[in-house]
């Protein structure tokens, strides 16, 4: 690592940098913002009044460690903006939960059927398929109650719930893992229109129109279908934590933009590098099996591009998002140190 800042070309990323910040420094923020957000989510769980089952299964996914990425984009960016950062912990809070119940829900058989998260034995290895669904539901609605919580106006309060419910639904979150369920196996979305189909007595019309045709998708619409997913799988997540940050601090819509732009680029170079990592990983950093994305037959931007090319994509998002936030100068380092640590990353 370049001793006079983060480094400008690592694992093949190459990167014109105009900040420069010790590697130190830049981890020690991170460290220390990560440590906060724990402290905070662990008292909310000790806090809760739920049966003891349903809190072992919570506090074994939501405590098991992890990058903490979006609550911590949620407290730099409210950083950035001149806010507090206890202001943004609501936020910041709330947006893990909603990424761990996302993680819980994507590790069921019925879904990406992993066996490994953060190392460890998935939910529903540990706990059961039933109870792993129920810890997932219990963080999707603690999320919405702790911003409902949050001592901030009414106005951001609102704007807040606004944001993450659009970012985590359909439109986000939600929306992509069926697109990224439907690319990986056709047989789901065959199987549900010939139920609902059947339910509704419409034939078999309905099935044949909803199931898609892909013989005659290009290499270039496979790939603008694939980002498609990404950024509503995990940019739209990602784009919301800053934009929540954003407005945890009261910031000007100017301001909220210029941030949503930065979490659009690295959110689709995030999902890149966990693309690369997924065939170069080693398992014991990455705690998960490397190689499950061939497995499911997933589309990934290794397969559509290459490895070459998907890395000279995600270098450019990275730039592209260091410009978005160049309108806040010199506060911007920690942002565009973390960019660059989003795909330079080795899990």
């Amino acid at each position: 690592m370049a001793t006079n800042g983060v480094a400008d070309c690592v694992s093949g990323y190459p990167f014109e940098s105009s900040v420069t910040m010790s590697a130190e420094a830049f981890h020690s923020h991170l460290a220390a913002l990560r440590a906060q957000v724990e402290a905070v989510l662990a008292e909310n769980l000790r806090r809760a009044e739920w049966p003891e089952s349903l809190r072992s299964a919570v506090e074994y996914s939501l405590m098991a460690g992890g990058k903490r990425l979006r609550p911590i984009l949620v407290l730099l960016a409210c950083e950035v903006c001149g806010g507090r950062g206890s202001d943004a912990m609501p936020a910041a809070c709330a947006i893990e939960m909603i990424h761990t119940y996302s993680l819980i829900h994507d590790d069921l058989p019925s879904m990406d059927d992993d066996d490994y998260r953060r190392g460890r034995p998935t939910s529903h290895k540990v706990y059961g398929e039933a109870l792993a669904i129920l810890a997932g539901d219990c963080l999707l609605t603690l999320a919405f109650e702790t911003l409902a919580g949050a001592d901030l106006d009414s106005g951001r309060r609102s704007e807040l719930v606004r944001i993450l419910g659009m970012a985590a639904g359909g439109r986000g979150m939600v929306g992509g893992q069926v697109l990224d369920l439907e690319a990986e196996r056709g047989s789901f979305l065959a199987k549900t229109s010939a139920e609902t189909a059947g339910v509704r007595g419409s034939g078999t019309a309905e099935v044949s129109n909803s199931c898609r045709n892909t013989s005659n998708q290009t290499s270039e619409t496979r790939v603008e279908e694939l980002t498609r997913i990404h950024r509503m799988k995990t940019g739209a997540l990602i784009a919301a934590s800053l934009e929540m940050g954003a407005v945890s601090a009261g910031a000007s819509s100017e301001r909220r933009q210029k941030l949503r732009e930065y979490g659009h680029c690295i959110g689709l170079a995030f999902q890149i590098a966990d693309d690369l990592l997924d065939v170069t990983g080693d398992a014991a950093k990455l705690g998960k099996t490397p190689g499950r994305d061939i497995d499911l037959g997933k589309l990934t931007y290794p397969a559509l591009l290459g490895m070459d090319a998907s890395r000279q994509k995600a270098a450019a998002l990275i730039q592209d998002a260091c410009e978005s936030v160049q309108i806040f100068g010199d506060s911007s380092q920690h942002l565009q140190e973390l960019a660059r640590f989003i795909v330079e990353r080795d899990h």
